[in-house]
């Protein structure tokens, strides 16, 4: 069966989302190599139309969840964040405009496509999805899980994932909250 970038991008963050355990007002943070999706080397041959059906599949869904999606942009722009300002309305943003080639391909779609977008230099998210490895953990809650999809291909790039979960503190005599785990 051949599928759209749009139907494994959807698969994916579904899959994600739902083993993460993401709910509404959770942040889910996404780096994406288009080069990588199309099969090219990462950086060398951005794709508009692709992170355009990655986008509308990553935000269709996380909208309709009340999950806020953050796009990671390229090293080029220092790997900052496009969110919307909802998500952290006094955050102190940075500005940057992202394009294909500084900031890549799916950054400037987020920022063309969130109702008020806004660029930050980091955040801390409770879930993230690299797509062509684009090394995403700088935007995790400290606690990074590994996750293994099912749904790990969009195009010709690997999908890899990760939930988070708070730190354990004490030591020996400690309990701990088996559903945060």
């Amino acid at each position: 069966m051949n599928t759209t970038i749009y139907e494994q991008t959807l698969a994916a963050v579904t899959e994600l989302c739902e083993k993460a355990g993401l709910t509404a007002g959770n942040i889910l943070v996404v780096g994406c190599s288009t080069s990588e999706v199309m099969g090219a080397k990462i950086g060398t041959n951005s794709d508009p139309d692709t992170a355009g059906e990655i986008f509308n599949a990553l935000y269709d869904y996380t909208k309709s969840k009340g999950i806020f999606l953050a796009v990671q942009c390229c090293e080029h722009l220092n790997r900052a964040i496009v969110t919307e300002k909802s998500a952290f309305p006094f955050s102190e943003a940075v500005n940057v405009i992202p394009q294909p080639k500084a900031g890549g391909s799916l950054a400037t779609k987020a920022y063309q496509g969130f109702e008020k977008p806004v660029v930050l230099e980091e955040i801390k998210a409770d879930a993230g999805m690299d797509i062509g490895f684009t090394l995403i953990g700088m935007h995790l809650k400290k606690v990074a899980v590994p996750l293994r999809l099912e749904n790990n291909r969009i195009g010709n790039a690997t999908v890899l994932a990760a939930r988070t979960r708070p730190k354990f503190i004490g030591g020996a005599r400690a309990v701990y909250d088996q559903n945060m785990i």
